[in-house]
């Protein structure tokens, strides 16, 4: 059973059309993340479908029910927004109330969810605090206890992580997907944080330009990236990206004169790899393509190793105490199963059946200048 049913949903404001035909399923009981930069419609999307704003085309049906014209709450949402938003002269304890209080729930009643939410949140020892007195954490937690409160079907959130430190984040990230998985409710939540997005969710849908770019398992979008822009976005470290062109034997690296990576023409194509399917190999040992280290990340148990040859720039992932110092030549290795080629032009996968016959199996360039295994 659906939860949430995005049908052919557009939002314009005069020339500027900041949703753009998005449709899409979010089942009950899952975790979906609606990820991509700032300007891509995703805010403006979850603003729909919470009824602060109306759609210029298309329709929202949240379990079941078509929501046009009725107010959050009368659709059975809760929200917790990117700004807390806790007002200063409760307590938190009345802050998290207060939308019972609004709408008349009995007093044993607002004091059985208060007693549940505060033990789910970790908050029964600063009921009786004030905002001022807690801290960011803290209060994102109050934040989201007052929509959990509510005891709506659905729960949407907006970029709610962002004004925290990275550990922080990082702790509540953790807390807000086993509190999901625990209660079983249907999130949507919003964020520019590939990492949050990857960490959290059951499936991501990644926006650009307020149109779906691609959707599916966070693994799926990592694994298969649909376009360049999916590949340029998703991973801790960007994807290399590197311009093919038509060698003697087949594809090369434009700008290098070879040797070919695969039999079939490489002009119009780009070559992607993630740093970490590039292996950083001795020079002296089995053959390699040689580069020249220009400069590198230590983050601690790994690092990230900016090699360049030629022209071309091209990101490894290593082990940190085994990163190779600047200016060193070296030699760079790759599993032709962890290539994706894509379509310069239309920014499409391409299957693999066009590019040749390379088999899945380590191959690297020699310095003679052909591909061995």
């Amino acid at each position: 059973m659906s939860s949430v049913d995005v049908r052919s949903v557009s939002k314009a404001w005069g020339d500027t059309l900041a949703v753009n035909d998005v449709s899409f399923t979010a089942r009950k009981g899952e975790l979906l993340v609606l990820l991509g930069p700032s300007g891509c419609g995703k805010s403006t999307m979850l603003r729909l479908i919470a009824g602060l704003e109306e759609p210029t085309a298309g329709s929202i049906a949240i379990e079941g029910r078509d929501v046009s014209g009725l107010t959050g709450a009368a659709r059975g949402v809760a929200m917790v927004f990117q700004s807390y938003a806790l007002f200063p002269h409760l307590t938190v304890a009345d802050n998290i109330t207060f939308g019972l209080s609004v709408r008349g729930t009995a007093k044993a009643e607002t004091a059985r969810r208060l007693d549940k939410v505060a033990a789910l949140l970790n908050l029964e020892a600063l009921l009786r605090r004030k905002p001022a007195q807690l801290s960011g954490g803290q209060q994102q937690r109050v934040a989201l206890g007052r929509a959990l409160i509510a005891e709506a079907p659905v729960c949407l959130l907006d970029e709610p992580l962002s004004n925290l430190d990275a550990q922080l984040r990082q702790d509540l990230r953790r807390e807000i997907r086993g509190l999901q998985q625990r209660l079983g409710i249907t999130m949507i939540y919003v964020t520019h944080d590939q990492t949050e997005a990857m960490s959290m969710a059951d499936r991501v849908i990644l926006m650009r330009g307020g149109r779906i770019e691609q959707q599916g398992r966070p693994a799926d979008l990592y694994e298969r990236p649909a376009t360049l822009f999916t590949a340029r976005f998703i991973g801790g470290a960007p994807m290399n990206l590197l311009d093919l062109d038509d060698g003697p034997h087949g594809a090369v690296i434009a700008g290098t004169t070879g040797p070919a990576l695969f039999a079939s023409s490489g002009r119009g194509r780009v070559l992607g790899l993630r740093p970490e399917d590039v292996t950083v190999d001795s020079v002296n040992g089995r053959g390699c393509f040689h580069a020249t280290v220009a400069a590198v990340e230590y983050l601690g148990g790994e690092a990230l190793v900016t090699c360049r040859f030629g022209e071309r720039a091209i990101l490894a992932r290593t082990r940190g105490d085994s990163a190779p110092p600047i200016g060193a030549t070296i030699g760079l290795v790759w599993d032709a199963a962890a290539r994706h080629l894509f379509d310069a032009a239309s920014g499409r996968r391409l299957s693999e059946t066009g590019a040749g016959s390379l088999s899945p199996q380590l191959h690297t360039i020699s310095n003679q200048g052909s591909i061995r295994a």
